[in-house]
């Protein structure tokens, strides 16, 4: 079997060779500046080269968020924070030393008018700008090569997503009672603006999965309810699915960190097969989920604060979540980035290991 073969079989649960072998998650910049410390080859330019994992699926490169593009702007800087505007048009603050979440300062709405200046400016879902590059050329090089095609992608495709970057975090989950209407409108007109896009890359490119950026639940679950979830997005999704559908495109994921449990009931009803990267320290258990959800696909699932404490530890973990792998509809891989307590020594350990695990020649 091929990449794109593999793939598709493990998530539908049809008979396959072997589980994909992938590393999806890269290292945070810090972790990578010690794994060079460490002794990492210096030919390696990307930290897949030493391991030859399977081709997890690309995302075609054409533009489905603000159109034209708003590039990263810096606004001030100093010897320990930088501050910017982001691709969204996002004021954030970052600070220079290690990882960590950027401080959110100003968000481009903040009501109504806001929204429709910056649809109006940004968000034509005709502009033919969204289809510019050569996407169409890497589309043919990918399906050449037995590699599995995607459309949508992390930050600009989602239908919480959108929500959060416009209004943030705390204004967005407001306006689902404040403001119903406008959530209403901002989800409603993204999902016209993909479809748009989508019907016309889908009339000249075959395509496996659409994939849809939400993390819309944190440790403890859900920032929605079920029922909200119902209410405002499962309109949108059925719409993505019904796309799909009329396109033989078989896999709907989404990427959502925290525990997404009380909303994934709704999610499978309307159309979503894989889920993705079921964080441990979330409670996201592969082998518990597989038995309340037998029909879903996931990805994710391995521990990556076991990577920090050495080989044992990876062992028992690979051990842990290896029930899984046999029952299928699992493609084993870590449930986020490597974080820089990781060694270089030890990441190949467990790159090796699960290469073993998933018995990639």
């Amino acid at each position: 079997m091929n990449d794109r073969e593999r793939f598709i079989a493990c998530i539908l649960g049809q008979p396959l060779d072997r589980p994909p072998y992938w590393l999806y998650w890269s290292p945070w910049g810090s972790t990578w500046r010690r794994w060079e410390r460490e002794g990492k080859p210096a030919h390696i330019s990307d930290y897949r080269m030493a391991f030859a994992p399977d081709g997890r699926p690309d995302s075609i490169p054409v533009n489905c968020g603000p159109c034209p593009r708003l590039e990263k702007t810096i606004i001030a800087e100093d010897d320990d924070y930088v501050t910017f505007t982001d691709t969204w048009g996002i004021l954030r603050r970052d600070y220079r030393h290690g990882e960590s979440m950027s401080e959110f300062l100003r968000f481009p709405v903040k009501n109504r008018e806001d929204w429709r200046r910056f649809r109006d400016a940004y968000l034509n879902p005709d502009d033919p700008r969204r289809l510019d590059g050569d996407w169409r050329e890497k589309c043919a090089t990918w399906t050449a090569a037995g590699q599995p095609i995607q459309l949508g992608y992390y930050p600009d495709v989602g239908i919480f997503g959108p929500v959060r970057w416009l209004l943030g975090d705390e204004d967005g989950l407001i306006a689902f009672v404040a403001e119903p209407d406008l959530v209403h409108e901002i989800m409603d007109h993204m999902t016209a603006l993909y479809l748009t896009v989508f019907e016309k890359v889908a009339q000249e490119v075959r395509v496996d999965v659409i994939h849809l950026w939400e993390d819309m639940c944190y440790r403890a679950g859900p920032l929605i309810s079920p029922r909200k979830w119902e209410q405002f997005m499962g309109p949108c999704y059925r719409r993505i699915k019904a796309f799909a559908d009329a396109h033989n495109i078989p896999i709907i994921s989404v990427d959502t960190d925290g525990n997404p449990d009380l909303i994934t009931p709704p999610m499978i009803r309307a159309g979503v097969n894989l889920l993705f990267p079921m964080e441990v320290a979330a409670g996201c258990d592969v082998n518990a989920w597989q038995a309340k959800y037998p029909t879903l696909g996931m990805m994710g699932g391995i521990d990556k604060r076991a990577l920090a404490q050495g080989p044992a530890a990876i062992d028992r973990e690979l051990a842990r979540i290896a029930p899984a792998v046999e029952r299928g509809r699992y493609i084993p891989d870590l449930d986020h980035l490597v974080p820089d307590d990781v060694s270089w020594e030890n990441y190949c350990y467990y790159a090796q290991a699960l290469k073993r695990l998933v018995r990639k020649p």
